[in-house]
């Protein structure tokens, strides 16, 4: 079965990989997508996001990483995935991905499996991460090294 994880990925963090992982483990091929939001000002681009995700998980075969624009269901056609996965840390995060299941399958017949997280790493989010980085905080623990030389070198 090939898989759909999207999300802005900005930056990668250890929660995002842990759920890319898992579901590696479980379907035949991850496709990692990493959405471009023209409302949003990121932390980094699109293409940088991309590269720090295949730096990553270089060492998995079965993960894919790509990038995309537009309604979620549409790259997820294009590509042919069979289901989309994502990854929930709370309750908060359940109530607002189960709407965006219903609406992907009543847009696409989009089935969404839902991974949840670790509890070392159900607190974390790439929101928090830019908040704690943007105040001099040490983000180490919470996202992959090579999210922390990016930071460090930006």
């Amino acid at each position: 079965m090939k898989v759909l994880i999207p999300g802005s990925f900005d930056p990668p963090t250890n929660g995002h990989i842990e759920v890319i992982k898992r579901a590696s483990n479980v379907f035949d091929e991850v496709f990692v997508g990493v959405v471009v939001n023209p409302q949003k000002d990121p932390m980094f681009e699109v293409a940088e996001r991309k590269k720090m995700l295949s730096e990553i998980l270089v060492d998995i075969s079965n993960v894919n990483i790509e990038s995309f624009e537009g309604l979620l269901v549409d790259f997820a056609k294009k590509m042919k995935i069979n289901a989309i996965v994502k990854g929930l840390r709370a309750m908060t995060d359940f109530d607002y991905e189960f709407q965006m299941a219903q609406m992907n399958f009543n847009l696409a017949d989009f089935e969404t499996i839902f991974i949840p997280a670790s509890p070392e790493y159900g607190y974390v989010s790439s929101s928090m991460v830019k908040e704690i980085y943007s105040y001099g905080g040490d983000v180490s623990a919470l996202v992959p090294s090579v999210v922390v030389e990016r930071l460090n070198n930006g």
